[in-house]
């Protein structure tokens, strides 16, 4: 009995989120490690953004409405960024010998709110890689998920240090993977009724998309001034070539 490919989707989707959470609340890993998953998640996007999203958004509409759609798609990002609270992985300290405030734990929920609502978008682009290819769906929702897993560290730890309840921290942080479910759920379906065309056009808006997180948080959050160490530049290649040896299989 095969297992739907739909279901393994949706199972990566979540991930993400919820094992951040886990290892918020039970033993945050060190920056580096954390830095090399936002790195490598990096070049996963960027190479499916350009080698398949891209290619694909063209084939299925024009360059000009590929190109349109890469434009908006990064300033769909752009207006979240500068309207709704977000987290940049490494901004915010997890450091449990400061002294707690509440203002952190303020801070925690305003950034799992914001967190919620910049993960609406991030599942329909998910959902757009089925709309063409099963395998670029799936190799979306990997990167994502490894993207938000920083993100769940760095929300639910601090919840936790400040409140003390380790299952309530991990629920709300978790609570983070809802809008990635909603989102393809809202995406796949609606892919069924609209023209061809518009399909390309969001095809390339996922590509803006994911272009702006690299660009914006993943790349700058990694390779940090102070980090005295190159193996975020190959967790970013090895990332791109992953995507590329994928699409050899």
């Amino acid at each position: 009995m095969s297992i739907n490919p739909l279901w393994i989707i949706l199972l990566i989707s979540v991930l993400g989120p919820v094992i951040g959470s886990a290892i918020g609340v039970f033993r945050v890993p060190s920056k580096l490690f954390m830095y090399n998953m936002m790195s490598f998640a990096a070049g996963v996007m960027l190479a499916i953004s350009f080698l398949e999203l891209i290619p694909e958004s063209i084939h299925l509409s024009s360059i000009w409405i590929c190109s349109i759609g890469v434009l908006l798609g990064a300033l769909v990002m752009f207006t979240l960024d500068k309207f709704v609270p977000h987290i940049h992985p490494g901004s915010i300290s997890t450091d449990h010998d400061k002294k707690c405030h509440k203002s952190l734990k303020s801070t925690a929920i305003y950034l799992i709110v914001g967190i919620f609502l910049h993960n609406f978008p991030e599942g329909m682009a998910i959902a757009t890689g089925s709309a063409s290819n099963i395998g670029i769906s799936l190799t979306i929702a990997l990167a994502i998920a490894i993207h938000n897993i920083p993100e769940g560290i760095c929300t639910s730890a601090p919840y936790f240090y400040c409140t003390k309840k380790r299952l309530k921290s991990f629920l709300i942080s978790s609570s983070t993977a809802i809008p990635i479910l909603v989102g393809f759920i809202f995406a796949y379906f609606l892919f069924r009724y609209i023209p061809i065309g518009v399909i390309g056009l969001i095809t390339g808006m996922t590509a803006g998309l994911m272009i702006f997180i690299s660009s914006d948080e993943l790349i700058p959050c990694s390779c940090r001034k102070n980090l005295d160490s190159h193996s975020t530049i190959f967790s970013l290649i090895i990332g791109v070539l992953f995507v590329i040896l994928l699409g050899a299989l």
